[in-house]
C-alpha cells in the first residue's frame, strides 16, 4: 500500500508541464528499469515528445545490476515498450564483483556512470530519472537520520549538475500513486522490484514506518514540502559563501599586490583572522569546498569537516586571546595545525590556512 494516495492519471497537458523545461535539449537519456515509476516515466515523454513539432531525441537506457534474476526479462519488455513507442533503447551492465556493504550506493554509482557513459554517446546533454514525491520524502528522513546538514536535508533537486550533464526529475511533486493510475489507464505493465520491499535495506524499513509518521502529519507532501524550504535556505548559504570568498579573495590580492607572500596557485588559502570572523556556517563550506578542490579521494565527510574546522578556530582563538603571545611558538615556517583530510592537506601556517593537495598514500605490498 502506498501512502501518498492521488489516483488521478497524468494528462497530456499535466505532461506538457513536467517536461517542457527540457523542450530545447538536443537528446534526452531516459533511465528505464521496468518498475512503474521509470515506465510511467518513459511512457508520458514520449507521449509528450511525440506532440511536439520540433524538440530533443530521446533515447531510452536500461540498467541491469546483475543482481536479480528477473532483470533481463525486465529489460526486454522495457526494449518491446521502447520499440512500441518509436524509442531506441539500450540495456547496460554493471558488471564484475559486487561489494558485500553498501551495496544500494555502490549499484547506485554504478547506475549513474553507465548512464553518463549512455549520454556521452547519444550526445545526450540530460539524463531523467523518475524520482518521485514519495521518494523525496524518504530521502529527507533518511538524511535526517544521519543528521544531515542543510544541504543534505534539501534532498533531491528537480536538476542537478553532475560529470558535465545535467540530472533532471520531472517527478519531484507527483505521488507514485498517480503514475501507477497513469500507467493503468494505458494498459501498459510494469514490473515490481522486490528488492522495493525487503527490509534488509534502508529505505523499505523507511517506508514501513510511513503510515505512523503520516498519522502524525509527516506526510510526503509535507516533508517534500520541508526539502524544497531547506534548498531555497541552502541556496540563500551558498550566495553567501561566494560572497565571502570573493572578498577573502579580494585581501590576498592587495597583499600580493603589497609584496605578501599568500601561496602558491595549486592551493588554497585564507587570511585566519579574517575567516575566523565569519558565520560558522560560511567558514565550513568555504573549507569543504576547497577540500573537495584540492583532495583526492573524493568528497569529504561533513562531520570530520566540522571537526577539523573546531580544531582550526580552537588553534586561532588561543593565538588571539588578548594578544596574548603563544608560549610554545612554532618554529618559523612551521605548521600549528597540519592534518590531512579526504586527500588533502589543511594547514594553519603563520596567520594563514593552506589547503593543497596531500601526498598520495603509499600502497601497502
Amino acid at each position: 500500500m502506498r501512502y501518498d494516495e492521488n489516483h488521478t492519471p497524468i494528462s497530456a497537458s499535466e505532461a506538457k508541464q513536467l517536461f517542457g523545461a527540457w523542450k530545447a535539449a538536443p537528446a534526452i537519456v531516459l533511465a528505464v528499469s521496468g518498475g512503474p515509476d521509470s515506465t510511467a516515466l518513459m511512457w508520458l515523454a514520449a507521449r509528450w515528445r511525440r506532440a511536439l513539432a520540433r524538440g530533443p531525441r530521446l533515447i531510452a537506457v536500461t540498467i541491469d545490476h546483475g543482481l536479480r534474476a528477473e532483470a533481463t526479462s525486465e529489460a526486454r519488455e522495457v526494449k518491446r515498450l521502447a520499440r512500441s513507442l518509436d524509442l531506441p533503447h539500450r540495456t547496460l551492465r554493471w558488471s564484475g564483483a559486487k561489494p558485500s556493504t553498501g551495496l544500494p550506493a555502490a549499484a547506485r554509482a554504478a547506475r549513474y556512470t553507465l548512464l553518463a557513459r549512455a549520454a556521452r554517446q547519444s550526445r545526450a546533454t540530460h539524463i531523467l530519472t523518475a524520482h518521485t514525491r514519495d521518494d523525496q520524502a524518504e530521502t529527507v528522513l533518511m538524511r535526517l537520520l544521519r543528521g544531515s546538514g542543510i544541504a543534505g536535508l534539501a534532498a533531491m533537486a528537480r536538476e542537478t549538475e553532475r560529470d558535465g550533464l545535467l540530472l533532471a526529475r520531472p517527478f519531484l511533486d507527483v505521488s507514485k500513486s498517480q503514475l501507477i493510475a497513469t500507467l493503468k489507464k494505458a494498459k501498459i505493465e510494469f514490473a515490481e522490484d522486490p528488492t522495493n520491499s525487503d527490509p534488509d535495506f534502508t529505505r523499505p524499513r523507511i517506508r514501513a514506518l510511513m503510515p505512523a509518521l503520516i498519522a502524525e502529519g509527516g506526510d510526503p507532501r509535507n516533508l517534500a514540502r520541508l526539502a524544497s524550504r531547506l534548498g531555497r535556505a541552502n541556496a540563500a548559504v551558498e550566495v553567501l559563501a561566494d560572497g565571502a570568498q570573493r572578498y577573502l579573495a579580494l585581501r590576498d590580492r592587495r597583499s600580493a599586490e603589497a609584496g605578501l607572500d599568500i601561496g602558491a596557485a595549486a592551493s588554497r588559502s585564507f587570511d585566519a583572522a579574517a575567516f575566523a570572523a565569519m558565520p560558522e556556517e560560511i567558514r565550513l563550506r568555504l573549507l569543504l569546498r576547497a577540500i573537495n578542490q584540492f583532495g583526492h579521494e573524493g568528497p569529504a565527510e561533513l562531520g570530520k569537516v566540522e571537526a577539523l574546522l573546531s580544531v582550526l578556530d580552537r588553534t586561532v582563538s588561543e593565538s588571539a586571546i588578548r594578544g596574548r603571545p603563544n608560549p610554545n611558538p612554532p618554529k618559523r615556517g612551521g605548521a600549528r595545525v597540519k592534518q590531512t583530510l579526504a586527500g588533502a592537506m589543511v594547514s594553519l601556517v603563520e596567520g594563514r590556512i593552506r589547503i593543497e593537495p596531500a601526498p598520495f598514500r603509499r600502497r601497502r605490498r
